[in-house]
């Protein structure tokens, strides 16, 4: 198996996972959605807009076009953001149309690199930073999908501590799943 090969599998999980957290989400009302429940980024709300932020960082990244992944508000304003904790998008039903156009650019995207730029460097200056970092472009995407999931666990943490019932989150489950779809 490739890098590649992996990346488009965890593509297409980061995509399974948002729509079904997505979904769940969806069914709480606003104000469940928005409680500080100790999270880092305090509520689900918070922190799937943290998610949403730090994919469009990468992606702006990973394509060399920040401007067409520079953050926006609902109303397609480019917004300066000055935490990682902003919120992009106090209504969910932005939150999630926006969650569903960058995971199809992030499926799109990792159809057309190929193995020679993951093996390429990538340079960027992260927010705040005195200087630019210099990492290679695989483990810049390994930490791209990592992050994902790091922080959809804390929410379906705080799902379950709410009593919903988040289903299987395994990768392994969306492969078999995939599978038995053939």
């Amino acid at each position: 198996m490739s890098w590649l090969e992996q990346y488009h599998a965890l593509a297409r999980y980061n995509r399974w996972m948002n729509d079904k957290i997505f979904g769940l989400v969806g069914k709480l009302d606003d104000v469940e959605r928005k409680r500080d429940r100790g999270a880092f980024f305090k509520s689900i709300h918070g922190t799937l807009n943290h998610i949403l932020l730090g994919d469009r960082r990468w992606m702006g990244r990973f394509t060399g076009d920040a401007e067409r992944f520079a953050p926006r508000d609902a109303s397609g304003r480019v917004v300066e953001v000055t935490s990682m904790a902003h919120e992009l998008y106090a209504d969910f039903d932005d939150l999630a149309r926006e969650r569903a156009r960058t995971d199809a650019d992030i499926l799109a995207w990792v159809h057309q690199v190929d193995e020679r730029a993951l093996l390429g460097t990538l340079i960027f200056k992260p927010a705040g930073a005195v200087k630019a970092h210099s990492i290679p472009l695989w483990w810049a995407v390994g930490h791209f999908f990592n992050h994902q999931t790091h922080h959809r666990g804390q929410v379906t943490t705080l799902l379950s501590q709410m009593g919903v019932d988040p289903g299987v989150t395994d990768l392994v489950a969306m492969q078999t799943i995939e599978a038995n779809a053939t």
